[in-house]
């Protein structure tokens, strides 16, 4: 369709269907404006073409805090927050990315290498999703993009993971008859952000924003991870995903981050080994006093976490195949407890008069013992916590936390069971 007919179809109620099932019947008013914003700012800027709708949401992740770099085992879910673009092919080898919030160079994609000045930018990630479908035997070519995301920078949902995932489906949908599985998808993403964009980083953002649902992801085979959707009606549940930015900033954290993997892997080393995953609980506890010893105690407990959370992960994953809800949740509260007391990233190391995410965690347990679960989101030591809310308490836990926090602290979401997708 062109963009006139797509606008006409979104008001006439046709395209009411494929949007209920990305973001549910009570967005869907707010999504047909978006949309129709959206086309309309296209209209504006590349005339009334041929064009498609495409969305990739942001991701949680819910179970194994700090594992993935371990070759460990994670939960994470897509959810309702996305990047949606109106996208256009065309015949030049260009690819033209215009947003509401930034400002993009064109790509051209006859200079696929790494482009040492573009390292850090939006272009590099462009590029870099481009050489990766080459490199793994996809056709690419020139379009026309307009986007606008609400995938909160710097909030725990990676909005980065979210764009290389919106690009590569791109791809796929234009020039791969849309036949490029998730998984390879994710890959190239991750190849991009490591290679083209100069930033370290694991698989789990981009396999659970491709995969869509809850996704299980084991990495004990780095080469090739096992993913595994798990199919689980998060909205028969009763609950809903409720994240809370607590308001203490990630300045200055890269160290404690740091520390963590250095920690584990420290502590790997004692046993031959170059990650945690190859150890074994009874051997690590067997040989407790070495790895005091030559390592200290929090790498200690670090590697105590991991070597739990990993297992919990699985618990969590089995707990939503047996639709036993009660015990998921149970999971998930031993899963914070243990980044709290153990892993210990629930604020930076000898902080006494900052500690928000302690805050908001001791908040929550108040409210919500016995009735939802809650734990600290994503890396820690600053950001936001999540917890799954009964729906009939979503309001009183947002007042109290906006008491705390301030307004507009809290976003509450839905799962979301579709990941990188054409909407029309």
């Amino acid at each position: 369709m062109r963009i006139e007919e797509l606008i006409d179809a979104l008001r006439e109620g046709k395209k009411d269907e494929a949007l209920r099932r990305l973001y549910g019947t009570k967005r869907l008013k707010t999504q047909k404006e978006r949309y129709e914003r959206l086309l309309r700012q296209a209209l504006k800027l590349y005339g009334d073409e041929e064009a498609i709708l495409v969305s990739a949401p942001g991701r949680t992740e819910i179970g194994g805090n700090h594992t993935d770099h371990q070759l460990g085992c994670v939960l994470a879910a897509s959810i309702d927050l996305d990047i949606a673009a109106v996208v256009i092919k065309s015949d030049d080898a260009l690819i033209r990315y215009a947003s509401d919030s930034f400002t993009v160079k064109p790509v051209d994609l006859h200079l696929l290498e790494v482009q040492e000045a573009e390292k850090n930018t939006t272009e590099a990630l462009i590029r870099g999703i481009a050489a990766g479908f080459i490199q793994n035997g996809y056709a690419v070519g020139g379009c026309k993009i307009y986007a606008e995301s609400d995938v909160l920078p710097g909030s725990g949902m990676s909005s980065s993971a979210a764009f290389e995932i919106l690009l590569a489906t791109i791809q796929s949908l234009l020039y791969n008859h849309g036949a490029i599985a998730p998984l390879a998808c994710a890959k190239i993403g991750q190849y991009a952000e490591n290679v083209y964009f100069g930033k370290a980083s694991g698989l789990m953002d981009q396999a659970a924003c491709a995969v869509g649902g809850f996704a299980a992801i084991d990495f004990y085979d780095a080469a090739q991870p096992v993913v595994e959707k798990i199919d689980y009606d998060f909205s028969s549940s009763g609950l809903l995903l409720v994240l809370t930015d607590c308001k203490q900033s990630h300045a200055e954290l890269s160290e404690e981050y740091s520390r963590i993997p250095a920690d584990m892997k420290a502590v790997a080393g004692v046993f031959g080994q170059q990650t945690l995953s190859r150890v074994k609980m009874d051997d690590f506890l067997a040989q407790a006093m070495s790895v005091r010893k030559a390592c200290g105690d929090r790498a200690f407990l670090r590697a105590f976490h991991f070597l739990h959370e990993a297992r919990r992960a699985k618990a969590e994953k089995e707990a939503l195949k047996a639709d036993d809800t009660k015990r998921f949740l149970e999971t998930m509260i031993a899963s914070g407890r243990s980044s709290f007391m153990y892993l210990q990233n629930v604020y930076p190391s000898g902080e006494t008069q900052h500690q928000s995410l302690a805050v908001g965690l001791a908040l929550s347990e108040h409210m919500l013992n016995g009735k939802g679960a809650w734990r600290v989101h994503g890396g820690g030591f600053a950001g936001t916590i999540q917890a799954f809310v009964p729906e009939d308490m979503v309001e009183a836990y947002r007042a109290q936390m906006e008491a705390v926090f301030g307004p507009g602290c809290c976003y509450v979401l839905q799962i979301r069971n579709v990941g990188g997708v054409q909407v029309a």
